[in-house]
């Protein structure tokens, strides 16, 4: 297992429209577990007037594309499909935990994809679905 420092957490969230939330962060771990299914351990700990919004993701049980910039905040973000495994609050704060796989280092190929399926008419949980099959 490989863990960095987590430096930006942004949420692609695809209810209705495609809208990009940044997460503002008070720290945060992100962990390569090197396992056989590929996948990443991201942990943001945040301020905890972001609880509902992530506890209804976690209780939906919702697939959610997030974009973590590693070690430095100059780095180009990585792309993840994750679930939410827990949410718990933590005195005045909260932690959220997500697992998931990388699906392209590349921010402009995710980027050409995601707006060539939207012009093609999908949104909400389609473009999530159709977005994975292609990537």
């Amino acid at each position: 297992m490989k863990t960095f420092k987590l430096k930006k957490l942004e949420v692609v969230d695809h209810n209705d429209e495609i809208d990009q939330k940044s997460i503002p962060l008070l720290d945060g771990l992100i962990i390569n577990r090197e396992d056989d299914n590929s996948q990443w351990l991201i942990e943001a700990y945040i301020e905890k007037s972001n609880y509902d919004y992530f506890n209804r993701i976690y209780e939906n049980k919702e697939e959610i594309m997030v974009q973590a910039t590693i070690t430095k905040e100059t780095n180009e973000p990585a792309t993840f499909i994750t679930t939410v495994l827990g949410v718990n609050e933590i005195g005045d704060h909260m932690n959220v935990l997500f697992i998931g796989k990388i699906i392209d280092s590349r921010k402009s190929i995710v980027e050409e994809l995601l707006t060539d399926l939207i012009n093609q008419g999908y949104q909400g949980k389609e473009l999530l679905k159709k977005f994975k099959e292609l990537a």
